[in-house]
């Protein structure tokens, strides 16, 4: 089942964000054939960073949990709400993707 991911960031944490975002790329690479699709959340000026958003396929919640306790923001002290639902998609992606 995909599991969307919807993380808030701390005030203030556009500097710890930065610091980490190598390792959380690197985290994120390791399910990237699971991943539905993922990219931070912006302020409406589409400037400043808010948090992220992650649609990610998992076998069970207990699995995207873990997974998410492990994520280098989390771990990190970045976000300051982690909000984890199961997410069915029935709708096609076309707008806001890439065109092949």
């Amino acid at each position: 089942m995909i599991y969307i991911f919807h993380l808030l960031d701390k005030p203030d944490s556009l500097a710890l964000r930065t610091e980490l975002r190598p390792r959380h790329k690197a985290y994120l690479a390791e399910v990237v054939d699971r991943i539905a699709f993922a990219g931070p959340l912006m302020s409406e000026d589409g400037n400043s960073m808010l948090g992220s958003l992650l649609a990610i396929d998992f076998a069970s919640r207990e699995e995207a949990l873990r997974w998410q306790a492990d994520e280098p923001f989390t771990k990190g002290g970045v976000y300051g709400s982690v909000s984890v639902l199961p997410f069915v998609n029935l709708w096609p992606q076309k707008a806001g993707f890439p065109q092949d």
